[in-house]
Formats: C-alpha cells, structure tokens, sequence
C-alpha cells in the first residue's frame, strides 16, 4: 500500500499485508515515523489483536485507562522503543515525545501463539517488553530492522522472520481457531453454552484452551468484539439505540455502562474526541484499516 503522508513531512503510515502464507493469522505491518513538535498521547481501545511493536528510535509509554485518575491508585507505565500487547478489555493510553520510528506487526491471537510460542494468558491484559516474553530474538529483529533503508525490505525481512518463527512454534488447535472465528463472525453474539456445545469440550477445557492460546475467555473475547462493532457504527452514525439493539446489548444504558468500563469515556465524549482531531491526523490515528482503534488525546 503506497505511504500515507502529512504535506509537512511530519509524519508516515505505510500498511502492507504479509506474504501469503502468513496472511491467515497475520493482519497486515505498519511501518510509522511521526517528527511532531511536542507530545502526544492516544486512547487505544481494545481491538481483539496481539501487537507487537519493534521501535527504532524515542521510548513509547503505556498504560492502562482503569486506575487513571483513581484515588490513592497508580499506574506504572511501560516505558520501552519496542513493545508487547496481549488481548485486553480495556483501553491504554500510549504517549511518545513526538519523535517514535518502526514497525508494527499486527495478529491474531492464535498466530501469535504459534509464532511467539507463549502462552497467551501472560500477555493477555498488559503491555510488556519484547525481549522480557521473546527473548534476546525479539531485540535482534528490531536491530536488523532499523539497520534496513526502506519500508519494502523491512515488511520482507518480516515475513522470512516469522516464517521460520512459526515453523518452530507450537501448533494452534482447530477447535480454538474454530471458536475464535465464529466469535469474530458473530461479533461476539454468539451464545458462550452454544459455542462450546460445538467445540465438543466442556466449558473449562474451552476456557482453559482460549486462555492458553488467544489470552482471554471467550466471554472476555466477546465483549471486545462487541466493542469493536459498536465503534464501527458509532462511527458511521448509527444512532446510540440501534447501535445498543445491533451489538447484543439489553439497551442504550448498557451499551454506555460497558463502553465508559472498557474504554474510560462515554460514548458521546469518544465521538467528540474523533471529531475534534485535525485531518491529517485523523487520517492515520487507527492502526487497523477499516476499524476504529484510538483517538488523539492531545495534539
């Protein structure tokens, strides 16, 4: 996909898919470079993908929306170039000086567990260091990407690397990958007792196997889900009420209750957050094309 640029050559966003054999479990790379003349801070909200970052230059930080602000509660941020993210339900914030460079590479959670070879559950919810969960192999991929000149040759030495990562990896069980896209599929209404009357387990074994290999409990994966389609027809204009019928939520004041927990605002106020972003801006703020993922927080 051809680079998308602000006039001021302030910032680039560059989006390629993985080669095809890696296309299943992998939803694309981004490759960023962001020169801004001061801070800035994003809500990421969560997105049913596993993120890993691989940074080249100034330090992220992140850290999570549920204790912000609450009394005699702190957050420790992580503070690294390269990052970690797991499957989560609630949102983060990520600040960076204005000067950050690299790539992302964004998958699904299955694929990340056959790739990275961890379990899920110790990702799931937190924000970590690569090199802290990967190994020493994590830091000697963003080397070797930062020493590359341009973003075809980076997004290629990706898929060699993770190629060889997931023939070394563990292997997915179909009935997870089964479940997993039918929650995908459903947006996340699709009954938890059905869902595992077709897998054929019992409800401890599918919890058990998803927590292992996606990181979170398919009751867990289906409020995200929900999410993810709310945002999408919120951002479309949908009215809060249809939207609240559409999603599975029991009304308008449920659909709310559950946004402001999993996010830390109303809708209303997310609304008015996207809509008050400059253009450029605007432009590349979502990390997965089609989805609404973040909103800037300060520009």
């Amino acid at each position: 996909m051809a680079p998308s640029r602000c006039p001021e050559q302030s910032w680039e966003s560059v989006w390629s898919r993985a080669h095809t054999p890696l296309r299943q479990g992998i939803l694309g790379y981004r490759g960023f470079r962001v020169a801004l003349d001061g801070p800035r801070s994003r809500l990421e909200v969560p997105d049913a993908v596993v993120t890993l970052v691989l940074g080249f230059g100034s330090p992220l930080r992140v850290r999570g929306v549920a204790r912000c602000g609450a009394a005699g509660e702190k957050d420790e941020p992580t503070v690294s170039r390269s990052l970690l993210a797991g499957l989560s339900v609630k949102a983060r914030v990520g600040t960076h000086d204005g000067h950050v460079h690299g790539v992302e590479v964004l998958l699904q959670p299955w694929a990340a567990f056959r790739l990275f070879g961890v379990a899920m559950h110790e990702v799931a919810d937190t924000v970590a260091e690569p090199d802290v969960v990967l190994g020493p192999r994590a830091g000697q991929l963003g080397d070797a990407l930062a020493a590359l000149s341009g973003w075809s040759e980076r997004f290629a030495l990706l898929d060699t690397v993770l190629t060889d990562w997931g023939a070394a990896g563990p292997t997915c069980s179909p009935r997870v990958v089964w479940a997993w896209n039918q929650l995908r599929r459903t947006a996340g209404t699709i009954p938890i007792r059905r869902l595992t009357e077709q897998t054929g387990w019992s409800w401890r074994q599918l919890n058990n196997r998803f927590r292992e290999q996606i990181g979170l409990s398919p009751k867990a994966v289906a409020r995200v889900l929900r999410l993810r389609r709310t945002l999408r027809l919120l951002a479309d204009d949908c009215p809060l009420a249809d939207t609240a019928a559409r999603c599975g939520f029991s009304d308008q004041a449920h659909l709310g209750r559950e946004f402001k927990n999993m996010t830390g605002v109303t809708p209303r106020r997310f609304l008015l957050l996207r809509a008050a972003s400059p253009a450029p801006a605007a432009a590349a703020v979502d990390r997965i094309p089609g989805e609404v993922t973040s909103v800037l927080l300060r520009t």
